[in-house]
């Protein structure tokens, strides 16, 4: 059926082979900001070009005050500089507006100027008549007086204030950067809130940048508008007598006025901008809107409204002094300290009376859910370490130390350290820290904040005045030293550590030694959520499809223990998969794992020429491990004679220690069968000694054999 009214099928109204868009259209047009700011930004460059008509005009200078005053309005009202962040692209805005209107203006003055002081429209004439009072020198002169004030005061103050604010923002964000960091490190903060203030620091430099450009905007609207009105001024009088005919009188009052109007009607609402801009500038860190910051500071102090009342009544009292302005002034004053004085003191009785109540209530209870709550790491200081904590030592804070801890143990492991609560303890020596792993004191040392910490890596005599000590870490003798003596223990060949790395290292000893009980259920399922978009397609076809969550937790486990890196989880998620194809076991889980990451076992227990040192179990000794394996699946363990046991111990103890004293740091290789069963008796006794399988051993990997147990 053909379509009779008129209107096509995309609402649009056909006209002469065109379409012209509906009121629907631009409506919505209006309510997209976006369109209306482009919009705007091209009608004003648009008045660069075009010529305005008198009606036109007196409506965009009507818009250009009013849109001044808002923005010193805005600027009063806001709590901090940041809640207007946009204030430099404003000013932009506003000066282009401004210089556009200046040049429309100036076009109709030297047009139509001698037309009668009309010509530039009624708001031009309106102010140029009202501020000279029928003396063009009056007219002038305030003008010039506005201008200075503008220009020398106002912009010169706020555009040195925002240099300065933009050089010490950006001065102070590494500081304010490794603040953030060190209370992200210690616990005080979560990850959310570091990364909320990282973006209010980043936003609060990039702000102050931009407002130390900004405030050439207004120093070069100054300057363009006395420019504009000196070129008005001149050119208008000479267009007037030697093009139009008029007198020099007409044609200096005409011209003044309208010259003086244009000036008057854009240097007022610059004015009103600029002193928006010193305002922004000049808040700086103060909290809250305007007026909370100038009456709840200026007329805070009783004793300064009463000297200042004094002040006004001497004045009043001098001869010549017109006594009643002094008088008044002087009894507002008064009045206002005393009765801001009356208010402080009911408010000290008022929280005199609240610490008494709140002293006298018994405190509240605390919910029982809190006693259940611990910290997983928790490093406790003696009140003689606590300046490890703010003090820089050897240009590093103890705090900044762990957070680079953090991210070592990440790159090394894959396994992410949770937060270290660091607190005081004063139950402990002043020179004591205590490391506890989910409440349980897994170390502890002695330390002389004020000295340097020296070892010997040949494990001879320190030849140096000190007190000897031991490492707490490894127990290696040592010596505290005073920093003078630097240079010459560096001389010597000695190690040298100041007291916040000693406890750094021994605090990554235990977290390495602990890292299978820290891997909680809730941090695999992290590990695996954050693995990459192209591996999520492998986990899920792997987790809960062919292990569960928690089943994997104890095969990551079974690696830290060992400390394997879990950093290549899809390589283990693989390894997973295949081996859960025949098996449930972890334990034979783990050790398919392990073969899988052969590459990485190799390099990771190469030494320094890339080649693994191995002592390899005889076959006496591998037979004897596989016939005392008993029962199935899970529930398969080891079933060994003790005074077997102990001949193995003695055995293995004898030939490792003896390749230890040779300088060299060997695996033990076993057949994959027995090496867990292997593992778990080594570690009670040896637990440095890396364990190993063939099938461990790179196919690429250089071996060099040492001996045979």
């Amino acid at each position: 059926m053909a379509d009779t009214s008129g209107q096509g099928n995309d609402g649009r109204r056909p006209m002469g082979g065109l379409t012209m868009p509906t009121l629907g259209s631009v409506t919505d047009a209006l309510r997209r900001g976006d369109i209306m700011l482009a919009a705007g930004v091209i009608a004003i460059l648009s008045v660069l070009i075009l010529p305005m008509p008198t009606w036109l005009l007196d409506f965009c200078l009507a818009i250009s005050l009013v849109f001044s005053v808002l923005i010193l309005m805005t600027v009063m009202f806001i709590r901090k500089p940041l809640d207007f962040s946009a204030f430099p692209m404003v000013l932009l805005i506003a000066t282009m507006l401004r210089l556009a209107l200046n040049l429309a203006s100036t076009r109709l003055i030297l047009g139509e100027g001698h037309t009668g002081t009309d010509a530039a429209g009624q708001v031009i004439q309106a102010f140029g008549n009202f501020m000279m009072s029928g003396n063009p020198v009056i007219g002038v002169i305030v003008f010039a007086i506005l201008v200075i004030v503008n220009f020398i005061v106002i912009t010169k103050g706020s555009g040195r204030i925002a240099e300065v604010s933009a050089r010490f923002s950006l001065d102070a964000m590494p500081g304010k950067q490794m603040a953030i960091d060190a209370d992200l490190s210690s616990g005080l903060i979560n990850e959310d809130e570091a990364r909320t203030r990282r973006e209010e620091l980043s936003q609060e430099s990039s702000f102050f940048g931009s407002m130390d450009g900004a405030s050439k905007f207004v120093r070069g609207d100054a300057v363009a508008g006395l420019l504009i009105t000196l070129i008005n001024v001149v050119g208008g009088m000479i267009i007037g007598m030697a093009q139009q005919g008029m007198s020099f009188s007409d044609a200096s009052m005409t011209y003044t006025i309208l010259t003086v109007g244009d000036g008057l009607v854009s240097q007022i609402p610059a004015l009103i901008v600029s002193t928006a801009a010193g305002m922004l500038v000049t808040k700086g860190g103060a909290e809250g809107s305007a007026d909370e910051s100038v009456f709840g500071q200026l007329g805070g102090y009783p004793k300064a409204l009463m000297m200042s009342s004094g002040l006004m009544i001497i004045m009043a009292m001098l001869p010549g002094i017109p006594m009643i302005p002094f008088l008044l002034i002087a009894g507002v004053t008064g009045s206002g300290a005393y009765f801001l004085w009356r208010g402080q003191e009911e408010a000290k009785a008022a929280a005199v009376e609240a610490e008494e109540t709140a002293a006298a209530a018994p405190p509240p209870e605390e919910p029982i859910s809190s006693a259940l709550q611990i910290d997983l790491i928790r490093l406790e200081l003696g009140y003689g370490l606590l300046p490890l904590i703010n003090e820089a030592v050897e240009g590093q804070r103890l705090t900044d130390q762990i957070k680079a801890l953090r991210r070592q143990l990440a790159a090394e492991s894959g396994f992410i350290m949770p937060q270290v609560r660091i607190q005081d303890n004063l139950q402990l020596g002043a020179n004591t820290y205590v490391i506890r792993v989910k409440e349980i004191e897994v170390g502890r040392g002695e330390l002389r904040p004020n000295r340097l910490l020296v070892m010997d890596p040949t494990g001879g005599k320190i030849d140096l005045p000190g007190t000897d000590t031991r490492e707490p870490t490894f127990g290696l003798p040592a010596m505290w030293i005073s920093p003078d003596l630097r240079e010459e223990a560096l001389f010597k060949g000695y190690t040298v550590v100041d007291p916040s790395t000693v406890i750094t290292t021994h605090l990554t000893e235990l977290v390495r030694d602990n890292m299978s009980e820290l891997l909680s259920y809730g941090e695999t399922q992290k590990l695996l959520d954050e693995l990459g978009d192209r591996n999520q397609k492998l986990v899920a076809d792997v987790v809960p499809a062919q292990i569960s969550v928690g089943g994997l937790q104890r095969v990551l486990q079974n690696l830290l223990a060992e400390r394997i890196s879990i950093r290549d989880l899809p390589t283990i998620l693989e390894g997973v998969a295949e081996a859960a194809g025949y098996s449930r076991n972890v334990a034979t889980i783990t050790e398919h794992v392990r073969a899988r990451l052969a590459r990485q076992i190799s390099e990771a227990y190469a030494d320094e020429e890339g080649v693994i040192p191995l002592v390899s179990l005889s076959p006496e000794w591998e037979q004897a491990f596989a016939e005392s394996l008993v029962g199935q699946g899970d529930d398969r363990q080891l079933s060994m004679a003790p005074s077997r046991l102990q001949q193995f111990i003695t055995t293995v103890r004898h030939q490792f220690d003896k390749y230890t004293a040779m300088g060299e740091q060997p695996c033990l290789l076993t057949s994959p069968m027995i090496r867990p069963y292997v593992r778990s008796i080594i570690e009670r006794f040896r637990p440095q000694t890396v364990v190993m399988s063939q099938n461990e051993i790179h196919p690429k990997a250089k071996i060099r054999t040492l001996g045979q147990i």
